[in-house]
């Protein structure tokens, strides 16, 4: 049975490791460490897997694990700012390939609170319930509600001001 569920893991970490890129690299802001973020959650899934209860919860699981390394690599990032200025070229020329498929509104998003940008990226890029979303903040359903409608209200203010210039 632990081996279906690797298996199990195993195939649904392939089949969206974009999407967990994606979602790393919106916190981090590198390339590599997004890589090495999504590569430490998958260990860390694959060490845990016998704790998930049930296999209908997988993809609320992993994402609360993948979350939880982003942030606390972004965490550490903002206490260590220390880029060769080789790197700082790739982080920018990333951030503006991914803002550019994404619009404005994307680089809006990026500039909300982490708890906010959270619930918003997981809404409206990975196309989850409010409920999932709980499930993989760990916040009570209400609180997500307000997180989002906090933040939508935030990047209306952006872009009424935006359209005002």
């Amino acid at each position: 049975m632990q081996e279906t569920r690797k298996e199990a893991l195993t195939t649904y970490v392939i089949e969206n490791q974009e999407k967990f890129y994606r979602l790393a690299f919106s916190y981090v802001r590198d390339q590599q460490t997004a890589m090495d973020v999504v590569q430490d959650a998958v260990v860390k899934a694959l060490e845990h897997i016998a704790d998930l209860r049930e296999m209908a919860y997988l993809r609320t699981w992993f994402y609360r694990i993948l979350v939880n390394e982003s942030l606390a690599h972004w965490n550490k990032m903002k206490r260590e700012v220390l880029w060769e200025p080789e790197q700082m070229k790739t982080v920018l020329d990333t951030a503006q390939t991914m803002e550019e498929g994404g619009s404005e509104m994307y680089t809006a998003v990026m500039h909300l609170p982490p708890e906010m940008k959270t619930v918003v990226i997981l809404r409206y890029y990975e196309d989850m319930t409010l409920q999932e979303i709980a499930q993989v903040t760990g916040a009570s359903l209400s609180k997500v509600k307000y997180r989002l409608y906090t933040g939508l209200k935030k990047l209306r203010g952006l872009y009424e001001k935006e359209v005002a210039r």
